[in-house]
Parts: structure tokens; C-alpha cells; sequence
């Protein structure tokens, strides 16, 4: 059995290995072998016997806990076997903290140590209070305008409690503990949340053919029900181009992209970010459309699980409770699903999801025509150009294909062939040597 979760395999004892009983007792528990190579097979441990003696004292006087240490034999061979339970409280092994994630020993720092200690005491970091806050820093108009949607979505605790005094309701929201404000409070309703989190604002830039080349840019402050309506006007206003078509007399505009799609990826950014690391950050490009946000996936939810049904697992719980109650979310775990489903419904291309630079990117593409998604299908580089080709002209002909990539008649029509049968290319409806082939 190869190493995961919650095995880990070491072939002989080094007193290092304290940091991965101290990362199983801080996760979901697990168990070490000692004596065993990578594959788990038995290689055996000659000082068995003093190990014995030492582990279950050392794991103890130095960790502060208690481990079962067992000894098995198989073949001759001995090996120890080292089981540590989960432990409700934060482990350290010389003032560090370590975390067993997936088959690997992670040492915790920085705002992830903060994340983990809050939640081991049963916090989260928006339920904590903000001593340095007060009511006066709540913006009313915004919580005015919160009632209205929390009152058209149906969601409030009480068919009353939108009457309430300020303290009252913010109280009722679970956003204020003996009369102190927490972080959620002021993330949701602050007048200026960033003289508190400076990091609580959304950068939009306009990007040219390269990443460096940054045309312009707009910087959205505030609070988050303020941060999710102004930066959409802000894209609607500058970034995005909306083109125009006509059905008889009728003058129809259609988004650029998916209103459904780039809502909720606004919303998961917004909702599920790390307010203690960076701003979240747009880019626009001719093709595409780029979100990021600080914060990586919750423990035991995958990449691959965000593209079926999944449990809702909310960084901050007590922000996704507001917004749920205010219909701006479901809390059902629905909202990568919305982002995909709509992109394809759109005739556009499966979005990106990728944890990167310590956070969740998201990729919306404006066609499925980009360099980037053509390459995805194997098309070779004879292809890719005529693409491009049909793209700036309308069409080609097999002609055109050979002079364009310089190739035979028989190895453009070999190309076309497979672009055809990618769903790249097709027939307009002539055939032989004058047929013509436009996009799919």
C-alpha cells in the first residue's frame, strides 16, 4: 500500500520524525511504520528494542502526547508501528506546528498558523471580534440595502428582524458578541473596512497580447456587498465589450461572457477569500477572463471535486451565512457548478479552477478558439496558423491552407481532415477542391 493521508512509511527511526506524529495529531490522526521502504514493504529495524523503550517516552516528554507504539514481526523481519490519535487542541514540536495534508508533512506559518489555531479553539477568523471597531464604523445604507435583499430572497431569522434597531439586527446576524463587533461585520457592512484589512479591496487591469503589457487598471474599495456591486459596474463600464447583434429589426446586445459565471466567481472570491492576505485581482485580456483570489481549498475538498457535487466548505463561515441570508449565495456548494455549467451552455469552453500562488484562479475564455484551449486539442502548429487565419478572414480553402502553411496538397488536406473531425473546422457546403471551411 502506498503512502496517503494518513500512512507514512520510514525504513529507520530519525527523531525528525516527530514532525510527522506532530502533523497526524494535528489533522485527522495516523500511522507511522518503521521498518518499512516507500512501497510498505517490511525492510526491518535493528534496534527494535531500544525503540521500544524510547518512542512512547520521547513522543510524550516532547510532544506532550500520548502515541501507541506497537511492535509487529513478519518474515523475520520487525518493524514498529507508531499510531497517533487527532488531538482537539494545536500540537507543537518546539514551538513549531506541523500538518499532515495528503501524503505530505506541511510546517505551519503565517496566516495558516493563525487559520489553524483559530480553528482548533473553534474560531474562525471573521468570528472573531475587532476590538478596535465600533458601531459608528457600520455603514447603514448598506445594511439598508442588505434588509432589501435579504427581505426579497426570504432568507432572514425573522419576518420582523429587518425593523430592528442596527445593534439589534447585527446582533441577530451573529455579527456582534456582547456588544463588540467581529470581522464579518465589518468585511460586510464597514464604512471603511480597509483601515482595518488593508488587503479589502479588488484591482482590475486591462492587458494587451502579454502579461506585462497592462493598458489600464481600476482599483474598487470597500465593503464586500459594495466590493461585489461596483466592480461589476466597473467591468461593465470599461472592460467589458458587448457585441452587438441585430434579429430583424431588434437590436439584441449579448454579454461577453456568462453574467451567471462571472457572479459567482466574484461571489467565491469575495465570500471565501483570506482577508489577512492579498487583494483579489482581475485581468482582462482580448480571450479571456481572470480572477484571483489569496486562500487555497479547504482540507479534503480537490480540484476535482469542485466540478461535481461537493458540500459547501466556507473559509469563512459566518460571512457565507450573511450573504446566504441576504441571496447572494446558496451554501449549497453549488457555485463552481454554476460557473461551469453556464460557460458551457454559453458554447464557451470549460473554465480553468487551479490553485496557484496560494490561491484559487479562475479562467473564463471568451471562445474556444485561443491558442491556449486549440493546443489542448493536439493541434500542430500548420493547424494553429490556419485557425488564426480563419478567424481573421471568415474562412479557407485547401488552397488557401497551403499557401498559408506552406504544406502539399495532400498534407492540407490531411489537416483540415482532422480539424474537421476535432470540431474545429466545417464544411459550408461545398465540396471538392473549391470547398470552403469556416469555424465550427
Amino acid at each position: 500500500m502506498p503512502e496517503q493521508q494518513n500512512i507514512e512509511y520510514k525504513q529507520s527511526w530519525h527523531d525528525d520524525f516527530l514532525k510527522w506524529v506532530c502533523g497526524f495529531a494535528n489533522a485527522h490522526g495516523g500511522t507511522i511504520f518503521i521498518g518499512k521502504d516507500d512501497d510498505g514493504k517490511t525492510v526491518g529495524v535493528a534496534d527494535y528494542k531500544k525503540l521500544m523503550d524510547d518512542l512512547p517516552n520521547k513522543i510524550r516528554d516532547v510532544l506532550g502526547i500520548m502515541a501507541e507504539v506497537n511492535l509487529h514481526e513478519e518474515d523475520g523481519l520487525y518493524f514498529i508501528e507508531i499510531i497517533t490519535p487527532p488531538y482537539s487542541v494545536p500540537i507543537s514540536l518546539r514551538g513549531s506546528y506541523y500538518y499532515r495534508s495528503g501524503s505530505t508533512k506541511q510546517e505551519l506559518k503565517g496566516n495558516a498558523l493563525l487559520e489553524f489555531l483559530l480553528r482548533k479553539s473553534g474560531k474562525t477568523w471573521d468570528d472573531v471580534i475587532e476590538p478596535r471597531a465600533t458601531l459608528a464604523d457600520i455603514d447603514e445604507k448598506t445594511v439598508a440595502q442588505y434588509k432589501s435583499d435579504a427581505i426579497r430572497a426570504g432568507r432572514l431569522p425573522d419576518d420582523d428582524s429587518s425593523d430592528l434597531p442596527l445593534d439589534e439586527f447585527l446582533d441577530k446576524l451573529r455579527l456582534l458578541e456582547n456588544g463588540q463587533l467581529k470581522r464579518a461585520g465589518l468585511v460586510l457592512f464597514g464604512k471603511d473596512p480597509a483601515r482595518f484589512y488593508p488587503n479589502q479591496i479588488v484591482k482590475i487591469g486591462r492587458f494587451g497580447l502579454e502579461d506585462d503589457d497592462l493598458k489600464f487598471q481600476e482599483v474598487v474599495e470597500g465593503n464586500l456587498l459594495h466590493l461585489l456591486h461596483e466592480t461589476v459596474a466597473e467591468l461593465n463600464r470599461k472592460f467589458f465589450v458587448k457585441p452587438i447583434s441585430f434579429e430583424g429589426l431588434q437590436r439584441i446586445e449579448k454579454d461577453e461572457y456568462p453574467v451567471a459565471a462571472v457572479r459567482e466567481i466574484l461571489l467565491n472570491a469575495l465570500v471565501h477569500r483570506d482577508y489577512m492576505g492579498s487583494f483579489i485581482q482581475i485581468r482582462i485580456y482580448d480571450d479571456k477572463f481572470w480572477v484571483w483570489n489569496e486562500g487555497g481549498l479547504p482540507e479534503d475538498l480537490s480540484l476535482e471535486l469542485l466540478k461535481r457535487v461537493h458540500p459547501s466548505r466556507p473559509r469563512n463561515p459566518l460571512i457565507a451565512d450573511v450573504c446566504f441570508k441576504g441571496g447572494y449565495i446558496d451554501s449549497w456548494g453549488r457555485g463552481t457548478l454554476k460557473i461551469i455549467h453556464s460557460c458551457l451552455e454559453a458554447g464557451l469552453p470549460e473554465p480553468l479552477i487551479a490553485e496557484q500562488f496560494g490561491g484559487i484562479l479562475v479562467e473564463i475564455f471568451k471562445n474556444r478558439y485561443t491558442a491556449e484551449n486549440l493546443k489542448k486539442l493536439g493541434l500542430n502548429e500548420r493547424q494553429l496558423m490556419a485557425v488564426a487565419y480563419v478567424k481573421e478572414n471568415g474562412s479557407i480553402t485547401n488552397s488557401k491552407y497551403q499557401a498559408v502553411c506552406r504544406v502539399s496538397k495532400s498534407t492540407a488536406t490531411r489537416d483540415i481532415k482532422e480539424l474537421e473531425d476535432k470540431g474545429v473546422l466545417v464544411n459550408q457546403g461545398t465540396k471538392g477542391s473549391s470547398a470552403v471551411y469556416g469555424l465550427a
